[in-house]
Order: structure tokens, then C-alpha cells, then sequence
């Protein structure tokens, strides 16, 4: 049985870990309010703008746009999107096995797979395959709108170059404070959004003011900014509540542990107290 020291010790100890864990999860969640009104306030953005590309690019002849060719699938990049920090659950695990999934999925189909890591996490474990194009590191903690931009411009411009037939995103959607999937999209070639029954009817000719390549080649790459924008917004807002949930259980855990620990020092005290007695009566029987 443990002495009574070292069982204090580690009562501390985890004690003091308790303490730390609770003061993330209220970082976490002071962060994580931030972060889901400014999601949730691009959501819309976003929904409009998918929206006018759907009106736009269906009456649109994609083969005048580069970004719109349809080419068969030979080489695919993955956009995969993680936080710069961990701490946070399964949340980035989860991301990077749906990426290895698709690694394995496309090569099995003999396709080559490469990879833009944005995030410290993803880039941490994917390394390991060789297939990392290009990375962007130290940037989810404060982002903003041109270092989507940024990524968004390199990857559409490897898209061009003809390094890639096909780009997909793989990021972390935010569903709730208590449920964050990881969830893919598809980003290049730009393929016309099918609009819903209540749009078709709606629908119709448009006429292009001042033509259709010139509006076309202005909202293609702001279009493409809106998405990887859009997805590092979830991703921001995912990891902040994947930290709070995780840090709120890692503080139960440790109370557990106390009062686990608790049961053994006081077992070890009756223990001593047991045999200090035994000795005293024992010295009592001898002198007599």
C-alpha cells in the first residue's frame, strides 16, 4: 500500500490539473462565442452567394472558364483543414481520418493524391505520408479573410496549372456546442449549385451586364474565397467547442480521481493508525 505522502502528493496533483482544465474550459468558452456569432453571421453571406452562382453559372457555358473545365480525374489535392492547437478532443483525429480515407479511396482507384494542410494538427500527422504540397501553419488562431485568400489563390492556381483534376475540402462542420463532424466538399472544378424545386420554377434567362466572362471571372475567385473562408469560420468554431467539451470532462475525470485517491489515503491512514495500535498493545502485553 502507498505511504501517506505519496498519496497527498498525487491528491495535489490532480487537484491542481483540475484547476487548469476548468480554467480552459472557460477560455474555451469564451472563445467559442465569439467564434459562432462570426460563423453564423457569414453563414448567410454564404448561402446568398451560393445562391447567385447557382442563378449564374447554370445559364453560364462552362467551357469558357478555366476553373469551371470538367477533366478527368487523374490527380486530386485535398484541402484539409485543422486547428493550430490540441487539447480538443477527437475533433482533429476525426478530420485526418476522413482525409486518410480519401487518400486510400483515390489511390485505390489509381489516382495521385496531394495535399494543402492548413492547420498545425493535420500537418503534424500527414506529413508522414510525403504528399503535402504545401502548408499553412500558425493562422487559425486569428485568420481572416485574405489568408483564405491566400490558400484559395494557390490552390486554384495549381488547379490552372493542371497539378490537379479535382479539389476537395475536408474540414470540421459545426452541427451544435456538442457535435462537430468532419465533413467534405467538393471545390474545384466549379460545377454549377443545383438550385432547389422552388428555384427552378423561378429560373430563367439572364442577360449579363457588362458580359458573362467578365462577371464570371470576378465571382469565380471570390466564390472560391467564400468557401475556404467559410470553412475555416466551422473549423474555428468546432475546436473551441471540442475544447470545452473535453476540458469539461478531463475536470470530472480529475474529481473522480480524488475522491478515488481519498478512498486510498484514508485506507492507508486506518492501515497506520491500525498498526501503531497493534504496537502499543503489543508493548502493554509485554510489560506485564
Amino acid at each position: 500500500m502507498p505511504s501517506l505522502k505519496d498519496v497527498q502528493t498525487k491528491i495535489q496533483g490532480v487537484k491542481k490539473t483540475a484547476q487548469i482544465t476548468k480554467a480552459m474550459n472557460m477560455v474555451a468558452s469564451a472563445k467559442l462565442r465569439g467564434a459562432q456569432e462570426k460563423m453564423e453571421a457569414f453563414r448567410p453571406y454564404t448561402s446568398k452567394f451560393n445562391e447567385a452562382m447557382s442563378n449564374l453559372s447554370g445559364g453560364a457555358n462552362t467551357t469558357s472558364f478555366p476553373l469551371m473545365e470538367v477533366r478527368e480525374v487523374k490527380q486530386v489535392e485535398l484541402v484539409v483543414i485543422t486547428s493550430d492547437r490540441g487539447l480538443c478532443g477527437s475533433f482533429n483525429s476525426n478530420i485526418i481520418r476522413m482525409a486518410e480515407q480519401k487518400i486510400r479511396q483515390y489511390e485505390a482507384e489509381g489516382k495521385t493524391v496531394s495535399l494543402v494542410c492548413v492547420g498545425k494538427k493535420g500537418y503534424q500527422i500527414l506529413r508522414k505520408t510525403g504528399k503535402v504540397r504545401k502548408q499553412f501553419l500558425d493562422i487559425m488562431g486569428s485568420f481572416q479573410m485574405f489568408n483564405a485568400r491566400e490558400i484559395a489563390s494557390d490552390v486554384s492556381q495549381n488547379f490552372l496549372d493542371g497539378n490537379s483534376d479535382k479539389v476537395e475540402i475536408i474540414y470540421g462542420e459545426f452541427r451544435s456546442v456538442a457535435q462537430q463532424k468532419p465533413a467534405s466538399k467538393n471545390f474545384l472544378p466549379v460545377q454549377p449549385i443545383e438550385s432547389g424545386e422552388s428555384e427552378k420554377k423561378i429560373s430563367g434567362e439572364y442577360i449579363y451586364e457588362p458580359s458573362t466572362e467578365e462577371i464570371m471571372d470576378v465571382l469565380q475567385p471570390l466564390y472560391l474565397n467564400v468557401m475556404v473562408y467559410h470553412s475555416m469560420l466551422e473549423v474555428g468554431a468546432s475546436e473551441h467547442a471540442a475544447r470545452m467539451t473535453a476540458m469539461d470532462n478531463a475536470t470530472n475525470a480529475c474529481k473522480d480521481i480524488v475522491d478515488n485517491l481519498t478512498i486510498v489515503y484514508n485506507k492507508a491512514r486506518q492501515a497506520a493508525i491500525t498498526a501503531e495500535l497493534m504496537d502499543i498493545v503489543g508493548g502493554a502485553e509485554a510489560l506485564k
